[in-house]
This record gives C-alpha cells, structure tokens and sequence, in this order.
C-alpha cells in the first residue's frame, strides 16, 4: 500500500486557500491548515476535513514571525512525519495609491506575503531534502507580473515571489524539490461577490473567457503541481487568469 501523502497550505481556513486544502484530501492527502484570525471556526474546519477521510492538523501561526512558523512545522512534523507538498498560499492586501500608501501599509504586505513564504519555505525545505523529494507551490498573481495602480506594495511581494520561486526552482533541483508558482487573476471570492454589476461588466471586458476564475480551478492547478503529474516542472510561473495577461 502506498503511503499516505502530505500537504501543509497556509492561510487556509477560506478561499482559495481551503479549496486547495480540500483538493488534495480529496485525493487521499493528509492536510496541515494554517491559519491566523481568532474568528475561525477550527471545530468546523476540523469536522469538514475529516468528513472527507483525511487526518488534518489545523494550526495557527503568523507565517511572517520565524518563531511561530517553526513551531508550525515542528508540530507537522511531529504528527505526520513528513511534508510532502508545501503550498504557500497566506497574504493579504492593503491597497492604496503611492502618495498615500504608509509605511506600515508597505511593510506588512511585505512581510505576510513575501517573507512569509520564504520563512515557511525555508523551515520545510530542510525535511524535503531528507526525503529527496517535495513539491513547492507558491501562490503569487498576476498583478505581480503585469503590476496594478493601487497596489505597489501587493504587486512588489508578488513579483517578489516570483523571484524566490525560480531561485530555489535552481536551488533545489538537485534534491528532486521542485518549485512552481500560480498567479491567478480575476477569481470569485467573498471580495468579488459584493461587487456592483457595472464593475464586474469592466472585469469581464479585460478577460478573453469574459468570466472571473473559481477558487476550485486555481486548486485544480495547485494539486496538478504538487503531484507526480508535473514531475517534470520546475521553475515556472503559470497565469490562471482567463486570458487577461498574454
């Protein structure tokens, strides 16, 4: 019998973060949940997961503070022995235009998005080469490889993910660890849900398919790239996006 696979996602307690999470229990991967809101129902996370057969740890921890993050990954590793699939999935937005954007504004999309997914790459990637074997999907967007008024600070720690991703895609070739990245578009969330007709009508217009993605089809990708399916792809970034950016 084959062993079971493992899979730790951050900032996975909703969105696209939860749908990859559920994507790979569906596919008989244990999980690992990170998450950092007090507001999280855990009991209810924990009960979804496990409704679908998969063992799941649910942690929460600030993935941009190394002292939290260790503590995240010693536990996983703890419980499940291994990590198999990393998918640095937790950021946030602070949106503002340049001459209004603080300095904390800057600094902490920054840190949450950027650092935070070296922090949580580094503290994995030193069980991946044990094993000689891993899969890192980092989740960055495609206002990090075209840029969007607005949003200097989001679209510098995106691009900048795209940079770490190749990096260590070159890194960590020799230990067959590969590293990938998704930049999604325009995809349905609680954000895109409330907002008014003629708004949405413009999105569409920018997107040949003329339709926002779903947080279901960025995790289609998500586990395609973690699993033996793509075990010849490393270092790419890969659009999902409807055709917006070409």
């Amino acid at each position: 019998m084959e062993e079971k696979k493992t899979v730790l996602v951050t900032g996975a307690s909703r969105g696209i973060g939860k749908e990859v999470a559920l994507k790979y229990a569906d596919n008989g991967y244990d999980v690992i949940i990170n998450y950092v809101s007090d507001k999280t129902d855990v009991k209810a996370l924990e009960d979804e997961f496990k409704q679908k057969g998969a063992d799941c740890l649910i942690l929460k921890a600030d993935v941009s503070k190394q002292e939290e993050v260790q503590l995240l990954v010693d536990k996983a590793i703890e419980k499940f022995g291994k990590i198999d699939v990393l998918v640095n999935n937790a950021g946030i937005t602070k949106d503002n235009l340049l001459m209004r954007m603080t300095e904390e504004e800057f600094d902490k999309v920054i840190e949450i998005n950027l650092k935070g997914t070296y922090l949580v790459t580094k503290a994995v990637t030193k069980y991946m080469m044990k094993k000689r074997k891993g899969s890192i999907i980092n989740l960055s967007s495609v206002v990090g490889v075209a840029g969007n008024a607005g949003q200097c600070n989001y679209s510098a720690s995106k691009a900048g993910i795209i940079g770490f991703t190749k990096s260590i895609a070159k890194e960590l070739a020799s230990r067959n660890i590969r590293s990938n990245a998704i930049a999604p578009g325009f995809i349905e969330t609680d954000m895109t849900a409330v907002l008014q007709d003629n708004v949405k009508e413009n999105i569409y217009n920018q997107i040949p398919l003329k339709r926002m993605g779903t947080a279901k089809e960025v995790a289609n990708l998500a586990y395609f790239l973690g699993s033996d399916e793509s075990s010849y792809i490393t270092g790419q970034v890969i659009n999902i996006d409807g055709g917006m950016v070409m």
